[in-house]
């Protein structure tokens, strides 16, 4: 099965939601480090009109709003569980100089030249058309703003997105992917997205490694979040039986605890 049309479908991610609500102590420590560098590059004004796209549940989008108090900024998805999340985060953490859209990277509903900064954070390869996309995010862009967008690297240097799959492997025959198809890895080719970008229209554009690490009190419960929040995972479970699923759950948990430090 071809997974691509999948993992870009909002309908995949509301039903997801409720997962990455449970996570987000997982998921949002995990990936400050990120959010903290896209802030500093972006250098965010006190009161910069910031756009941020595929916000998920509300990161980096609500700490750069605490960065802009006297700005705006607009926080998008095209799933509107995840915007319902984000909105509620916003109200837990008083932050009220937000903003709330449903739509997609590749026909944003606003004028040319809105925003003084654009962030996108691990949503660039799940776009179904990331040159599209990025055409876009340079059009809402002001003279002069910015834009920095976050990527995964390649497999190799992610072992928490890779250990379930090669476990997987071992049991099921996985569908290949195609090369393009929407996915973690899709950008991890150093220099792509950056050929992309000057293509569009940037100047001085540049690209920077940020180390990142996945921490959880066990390996069992390493695996209950990589059941619940990652699609391949859970859709390359659903193509064997219980004993099938039982034998990857125990060669990807013995896989993860060789990653145990400090208890």
């Amino acid at each position: 099965r071809d997974w691509s049309s999948d993992v870009c479908s909002s309908d995949l991610w509301d039903r997801f939601s409720r997962g990455w609500v449970k996570w987000d102590r997982v998921v949002l420590p995990m990936l400050e480090p990120v959010g903290e560098e896209m802030i500093r590059l972006l250098g965010v004004r006190e009161d910069a009109h910031h756009l941020d796209i595929a916000s998920g549940t509300g990161e980096p989008a609500l700490t750069i709003a605490a960065h802009a108090p006297a700005g705006h900024v607009v926080l998008t998805d095209p799933a509107e569980g995840m915007i319902d999340v984000a909105r509620r985060s916003a109200a837990a953490r008083s932050v009220h100089n937000v903003e709330f859209r449903v739509c997609g990277a590749d026909d944003l509903p606003f004028a040319d030249e809105t925003f003084d900064s654009v962030s996108c954070r691990f949503g660039l390869m799940f776009f179904p058309d990331i040159a599209a996309g990025v055409r876009e995010m340079l059009r809402v862009l002001k003279p002069g703003g910015r834009l920095c967008a976050a990527v995964w690297a390649g497999p190799e240097g992610n072992p928490w997105a890779t250990l379930p799959m090669a476990a997987m492997a071992a049991e099921v025959a996985l569908p290949p992917t195609p090369p393009d198809a929407p996915g973690l890895f899709r950008c991890a080719a150093p220099g792509m997205i950056a050929d992309i970008f000057g293509a569009a229209g940037f100047r001085e554009v540049a690209e920077t490694d940020v180390r990142a690490a996945l921490v959880t009190t066990s390996a069992d419960e390493y695996w209950q979040y990589m059941t619940e929040v990652a699609a391949p995972v859970i859709a390359g479970l659903a193509l064997t039986d219980d004993a099938g699923r039982s034998r990857i759950r125990s060669a990807t948990i013995e896989s993860a605890e060789s990653f145990v430090a400090d208890g």
